[in-house]
């Protein structure tokens, strides 16, 4: 099975990168596939969110972290880490998909993953067939960093599992 990558982590002015120009702090952004309606790669998230096969995250992490690695893109990063789920969500799917491929990647990178410094103080609702401004509002503020000064000072790998208008990554950084 062939999944259509982007190769955006080989272009720094890829349309991801773009979803955060003047909106916040990041120095790179990409993603490993296009996630469209009928495409393999969404077929794969959802086997991995809501049928809980977690082999599938990290395979896909893992895949994508020998990309990012041999393309140069993990060179100056320092830590992994995956946006949290609140712990309600946590309870009832089991597993944090973000997680699960944030490992993928750190086995093909050598870089530790970071589960602790970063919390989802508010539950929030589902992001799935929200306006760009709903998923904005519905994300704002939800986010903590526990101890900054774990994080200060390094770069970090923030790792969504899907990206649609970068809401969720955006207000992660706030937090930074």
């Amino acid at each position: 099975m062939v999944i259509p990558r982007t190769n955006y982590h080989t272009d720094m002015d890829n349309p991801v990168a773009q979803l955060f120009w003047g909106r916040c702090m990041i120095e790179r952004a990409a993603a490993f596939s296009y996630y469209n309606k009928g495409s393999r790669i969404r077929n794969l998230i959802h086997n991995l969110k809501y049928k809980g096969i977690r082999e599938i995250g990290y395979e896909l992490g893992r895949i994508y972290g020998l990309s990012l690695k041999s393309s140069g893109f993990t060179a100056d990063i320092d830590l992994i880490i995956p946006v949290p789920l609140h712990p309600t969500k946590m309870r009832i799917r089991g597993f944090n998909q973000s997680e699960i491929i944030s490992k993928g990647i750190s086995d093909a990178t050598g870089l530790a993953v970071d589960v602790k410094s970063l919390s989802r103080k508010t539950k929030s609702a589902t992001q799935t067939k929200r306006s760009r401004y709903e998923r904005w509002t519905n994300v704002e503020g939800i986010f903590q960093v526990i101890d900054p000064q774990t994080i200060m000072g390094r770069h970090i790998l923030l790792v969504d599992d899907v990206i649609t208008t970068g809401s969720t990554i955006e207000s992660c950084t706030n937090d930074f």
